[in-house]
């Protein structure tokens, strides 16, 4: 049975967070398709992961029948980082922005699942694997809007997941999220709740249509 890989960042609970509610709709319509398969899943808000440092990074560039003891420990959880994302037949990412890019633990994964000769590099080991990234954000940073140019969320993660990792991305982005709750913004909650319908409703269909592929 296919193996889902997901990911949330958000530091707000389901019922207050977009890129969470929309990765359920997404892990629900997975389920439905595959009931005896395989969720592994990490809350990177409440269960960080410790920061890259000196020990790990040069782990990463150094023959592992060399390592030091400490070199082993640090490594090991890149390992198993990396071994998930090799196992997966899909990813799936919660990325809501904060000040215009992503948590900054989800860019403590990147930081410790890239693996240049391994995940990364000429042949990355997860290369094709199909990733949705759900990338929510308050206001809109879409092209021709008065912020376009402060959108740090998609076109990081496109370099990082594709051009690094060779996965194959796919983003699904509910906007306007703090519509009903900002009253500058009341004159945009219909285009907010019209998003985040739009981004549920593509979550599921996303969700069937990779189960299908994986269970044909």
């Amino acid at each position: 049975m296919p193996t889902l890989l997901h990911l949330d960042s958000s530091l707000y609970s389901l019922d207050a967070s977009a890129s969470r509610a929309v990765t359920a709709s997404f892990r629900k319509a997975w389920e439905e398709q595959h009931p005896n398969g395989t969720v592994v899943y990490r809350d990177l808000a409440a269960d960080p992961l410790p920061h890259i440092d000196e020990i790990s990074a040069t782990a990463g560039f150094s023959d592992p029948a060399e390592h030091t003891p400490e070199q082993r420990a640090a490594f090991a959880l890149r390992v198993e980082l990396a071994e998930e994302l090799e196992r997966a037949d899909a990813v799936l990412i919660g990325a809501p922005m904060y000040n215009f890019t992503i948590p900054s633990t989800l860019k403590t994964w990147l930081d410790q699942v890239i693996i240049v000769g391994r995940t990364a590099g000429e042949a990355p080991s997860a290369a094709g694997t199909p990733v949705t990234v759900v990338a929510s954000r308050g206001g809109s940073y879409a092209p021709g809007t008065p912020r376009e140019s402060f959108e740090f969320v998609q076109n990081y993660l496109e370099k990082a997941l594709n051009g690094m990792l060779g996965l194959d991305v796919d983003f699904i982005v509910p906007e306007l999220t703090l519509a009903r709750t900002t009253p500058a913004m009341a004159d945009l909650v219909e285009l907010s709740d019209a998003s985040r319908a739009k981004a549920h409703e593509d979550a599921t269909t996303k969700a069937k249509a990779l189960a299908a592929r994986f269970g044909a």
